[in-house]
């Protein structure tokens, strides 16, 4: 039976549509999936992010056991300093992407919602004699995101702390009506955002005073078709146990020389192989839509699949992530998709799609 999140009650009353996903019954939307898209492009929508699995890692080994599963550098990290990455297996290949709060006290990690048993097991099985305790906060917390150009404006004053003023990629511990709150500057749209962890009996609140804000209720329909603008990878598509980061373009996620971690042997085998596939974008000269799964052809030879497809309301134009042969790979290079039997004209272009101006991540 899948799970729900705290704010379950509250999508069902405002008639959204409800899907299972990752394991959790979530909203994949409420009005429409472009109204909600483009409230995040030019105001701010709200999404309810609970499904993510979110872990807190502390002990005198905390340190040592993230360096040893993180292909990013958490050495560098400064309190409050939330960071990308991979966590690898053996062979290099991707087993997740997550993101690493650094605090005072301790770690934090958020996980993918289909990975989270899956990684909670990694990293017990990896602490062998080290001194590391490691808990499952999900079911007991609510996370939320707002995202858009208003985001800021709208999340000022909600909690004691000036999240407003958060540069991207760091987080802070504050209070949200006398609760303990968790805000960090990060998302997954493509757009200025916020992300907010509470206690789950503080969800409905924290949602509800969201919205009377002004941030329009978006599901995950409108969160994939954001995230593939902005050309983010999702797992399961663009990220898999067979592919590396560098085939998916997170070369500035490993860093090779911080030390030892899992996959780094394979990685360095990997990443100048010629012969691995890698992701680009391409744009379709139509409106057709480019699924998951349709083959990528130049010259009547099939030299990639697609991973992802959209037609992107903000661009107006069909789009697709997609793995080719690395000698496909470079933008401008006209190849074909398959879309149902008809073969649709496209070109590799550069990533992302859409981009607005921002600082870059720590």
């Amino acid at each position: 039976m899948a799970d729900k999140t705290a704010l379950y009650p509250w999508h069902v009353e405002h008639g959204a549509r409800m899907v299972e996903f990752a394991g959790w019954t979530m909203p994949i939307q409420y009005t429409t999936i472009v109204e909600e898209h483009h409230a995040v492009r030019t105001a701010a929508g709200i999404f309810d992010i609970s499904h993510m699995g979110r872990l807190s890692i502390g002990g005198p080994d905390a340190f040592a056991l993230l360096q040893k599963v993180f292909t990013n550098d958490v050495a560098s990290m400064r309190s409050g300093q939330v960071r990308y990455g991979l966590i690898c297996n053996e062979q290099g290949g991707v087993r997740d992407d997550v993101l690493v709060y650094r605090w005072q006290q301790g770690f934090a990690m958020v996980v993918n919602a289909g990975n989270r048993h899956k990684i909670y097991d990694w990293l017990l099985a990896h602490r062998a004699g080290m001194e590391v305790e490691i808990l499952d906060r999900t079911l007991e917390t609510c996370m939320v995101a707002v995202q858009g150009p208003r985001s800021a404006e709208l999340c000022r004053h909600l909690t004691d702390a000036e999240v407003e003023e958060l540069k991207y990629y760091f987080a802070t511990t504050c209070n949200f009506r006398g609760a303990p709150c968790v805000v960090s500057r990060t998302g997954y749209t493509g757009e200025d955002g916020f992300e907010f962890i509470v206690n789950a009996t503080r969800g409905i609140e924290l949602w509800t005073e969201l919205i009377a804000r002004g941030a329009l209720p978006c599901g995950l329909g409108a969160r994939d078709t954001l995230r593939l603008e902005a050309a983010m990878p999702l797992y399961g598509h663009e990220l898999t146990e067979e592919i590396d980061p560098f085939q998916a373009g997170l070369s500035w996620a490993v860093k090779l020389d911080k030390g030892d971690f899992i996959g780094r042997e394979a990685l360095l085998r990997r990443r100048d192989d010629p012969a691995l596939p890698r992701r680009v974008g391409l744009q379709l000269s139509g409106r057709r839509i480019a699924r998951e799964g349709y083959t990528v052809w130049q010259d009547g030879k099939q030299v990639g699949q697609v991973t992802s497809g959209t037609f992107a309301p903000t661009l107006q134009k069909s789009i697709a992530m997609a793995y080719v042969r690395p000698d496909c790979a470079v933008p401008g290079t006209p190849l074909v998709v398959d879309v149902r039997g008809h073969r649709e004209p496209a070109q590799v272009v550069p990533l992302p799609f859409y981009k607005r101006p921002r600082q870059t991540p720590g």
